[in-house]
């Protein structure tokens, strides 16, 4: 069995291309595990060029194979700002990678590095669907928005914008990841909804350890990199409460309206009042509330209890001045893993649930004019 100082001295050799020095002596590699039946450790990127980091991985994983690993697990992630200190301090200089100058391709429609979907006139609406806080099934709520909407013919996208807490593609039963077609991610495309998540390059539902600008420089990359081709309609699932990727979204698109999810909780929509808040104060139309778990329905007697209480959304879309878009039952879809179709979260259209969803999509619609 290989020893761990074997595999720390085996990768010894091996280097990063910008600064010549040794990934180890960098601290670039870290988490070193050895077990009988693997190898594993972490990669840290200290490169924006996804070419050279993949590389590097490549590297790696020969190393360790020539050393007589049968299995080689390597995690990779971004570097922290405490890392890039301590690699500045290192290289003597800036930890910025030199980059080769690219070309965009001849008449590409430009908007200063991002899609054209955010040029004015571009045809696309934007909804930004929110809450105060976290738990309030606000990522089910734009999925299966996403979904109704794309049930009525319309041409839908989703944004999975919740770096921490992405979810989308788990939701949606999307398996299959992005592919990339010339320098252009083409996104995952499920229910006729096209989706771009954080979640579709984490291995290993490994935790995202980021900072404000790292954040809106990865929403950036989610407009500039990726082929959305012609939409109707955006849906941006973001984070909870009114962090740094709800600011972006406000500043990036100052056309974006807004749907905020909520409980019948008191406690749930006085919290969530604060985005609303947030959406006004940057002049964002706020399209409506929807009042999730808004009670549960006995499958036998029909019988409502409302667990949570009731009155949180229609208080918190009078305070905001809109109205109440829906109120969604507690429950889950009556899906089955051996259906083609099976999705986790997804409603189907004939259910009840389902029902709701393409109601308040067709107020939508008529809301936003498509």
């Amino acid at each position: 069995m290989l020893t761990r100082e074997q595999v720390l001295e085996g990768l010894q050799h091996l280097q990063h291309p910008h600064w010549k020095q040794s990934l180890l002596e960098l601290g670039l590699i870290r988490d070193v595990m050895v077990k009988p039946e693997q190898i594993a450790l972490t990669l840290v990127s200290a490169s924006e060029e996804e070419q050279v980091n993949e590389a590097l991985k490549q590297e790696v994983e020969t190393v360790l194979r020539e050393l007589g690993a049968d299995q080689v697990h390597i995690r990779t992630r971004m570097i922290s700002d405490f890392e890039r200190a301590e690699l500045t301090r290192k290289t003597g200089g800036s930890t910025e990678a030199p980059k080769q100058a690219s070309t965009p391709p001849t008449g590409a429609p430009q908007h200063h590095g991002l899609s054209p979907m955010l040029e004015n006139g571009s045809g696309t609406q934007f909804i930004a669907v929110a809450s105060g806080k976290g738990g309030v099934g606000k990522s089910t709520v734009t999925v299966n928005l996403a979904v109704a909407l794309a049930r009525r013919g319309k041409r839908v996208g989703i944004m999975d914008a919740d770096i921490y807490g992405f979810s989308v593609p788990d939701m949606m039963g999307i398996e299959e990841r992005p592919q990339l077609i010339g320098q252009k991610i083409i996104p995952a495309e499920r229910y006729g909804v096209k989706v771009i998540s954080m979640g579709f390059f984490v291995e290993d539902n490994a935790p995202i350890i980021w900072r404000g600008p790292m954040l809106g420089k990865m929403l950036r990359n989610f407009f500039a990199e990726v082929e959305w081709g012609e939409l109707d309609v955006m849906l941006l699932d973001l984070p909870p409460g009114t962090g740094d990727v709800a600011l972006d979204v406000h500043q990036m698109i100052p056309q974006s309206k807004e749907v905020l999810v909520t409980t019948p909780h008191a406690t749930a929509s006085f919290v969530a009042a604060r985005a609303g808040a947030m959406a006004l104060h940057t002049n964002h139309e706020i399209l409506g509330v929807v009042e999730n778990m808004s009670y549960y329905q006995c499958s036998s007697c029909g019988n409502k209890d409302f667990v949570f209480g009731r009155g949180g959304g229609a208080k918190l879309a009078q305070e905001l001045h809109t109205e109440l878009l829906a109120q969604i039952p507690l429950g889950a879809p009556d899906n089955h893993p051996a259906e083609a179709d099976y999705s986790p979260s997804v409603y189907k259209a004939e259910s009840e649930t389902g029902k709701l969803y393409l109601e308040m999509a067709d107020r939508i619609i008529q809301k936003i004019e498509l």
